[in-house]
């Protein structure tokens, strides 16, 4: 952290966005957006070289504005280099001053976390005893910190595309996550939450829905990423986090060729306003609301 002029890196930003806090603030903030009240435009996208993207995503509240620039490259894994790199910056929401500057890549990963966790505690009758993470990327730490953060008690499965990376996954994170541990076999039915969180262009969760489980969808935020399969999809109550980006970026609904007249809202889910008739899946692609509440958060612990 820079304290001049208030910028703050990756380990300092993390300090500042506490699980418990994000899921607070999100619950209010996603009800709040829903209702109209926090303007969140569809994010700009702008091509990079080799494959790269460079992403814009500005909102503005009452109390607080936010603009999170990103860039995702993801050619940067050959170079050793992170894939994500980008600011989130807050602003006076009157006269337009910058207040402060976090680090992009860990707002994104945290507040995307927390929503998920939201979601399960919403969604599902009390908190999960037994969730799978598919998944063993960055977003897939997140995932376990928040996780193990907020479900202390949850006996939490990890599965990766191979062995191997599963094993190395679960090695990594056993000092945090202390209840993780790696799948072997076949999924047990006493898995109440299940969490996708990969870059797959095909599905990764295939099997048959059943009561008493929710199926989140993280990893797929473009037209052509599927990870829930198409049964998955035609057998369950969709909810979306926002139902304005859903329609362009969510890839497992867009492949399925979902109905969205179907679809109900987190924030419906939240004030109680959704009587599901199936099992739910709950498809989560972000917007930038979710970083204006996690400045929120911030700001609060800035005092």
């Amino acid at each position: 952290m820079t304290k001049d002029n208030m910028t703050f890196d990756a380990q300092a930003t993390a300090s500042l966005l506490g699980y418990a806090s994000l899921v607070s603030t999100l619950r209010e903030t996603i009800v709040e957006y829903g209702a109209g009240r926090i303007v969140s435009p569809e994010r700009l996208a702008i091509p990079l070289q080799q494959g790269g993207l460079m992403l814009s995503m500005p909102s503005s509240a009452e109390d607080i504005a936010i603009h999170k620039l990103v860039n995702v490259c993801p050619g940067n894994l050959t170079r050793n280099l992170a894939t994500i790199n980008g600011q989130v910056v807050a602003y006076d929401s009157i006269t337009g001053e910058t207040k402060f500057v976090l680090d992009g890549p860990t707002v994104t990963g945290r507040r995307t976390a927390a929503v998920s966790a939201l979601g399960a505690i919403t969604l599902t009758s009390g908190e999960p005893k037994e969730i799978l993470v598919i998944g063993t990327g960055k977003q897939a730490s997140n995932h376990v910190e928040a996780f193990t953060a907020l479900f202390p008690d949850a006996r939490i499965l990890s599965k990766g595309i191979s062995e191997h990376d599963t094993l190395s996954f679960v090695d990594r994170l056993q000092s945090i996550a202390p209840n993780l541990e790696a799948l072997k076999g076949e999924i047990p039915a006493t898995v109440d939450v299940v969490v996708t969180v990969t870059t797959s262009k095909t599905p990764v969760y295939d099997e048959a829905v059943r009561a008493g489980r929710l199926i989140i969808g993280v990893g797929a935020f473009t037209a052509d990423a599927v990870e829930i399969s198409k049964q998955v999809v035609d057998n369950s109550f969709v909810i979306v986090d926002d139902p304005v980006g859903a329609k362009h970026e969510a890839g497992d609904l867009i492949q399925a060729n979902f109905d969205w007249n179907r679809a109900g809202t987190l924030a419906q889910a939240i004030q109680g306003h959704l009587n599901p008739d199936a099992p739910i899946f709950f498809k989560s692609v972000g917007c930038a609301a979710w970083d204006l509440a996690a400045c929120r958060v911030a700001r609060k612990a800035l005092g």
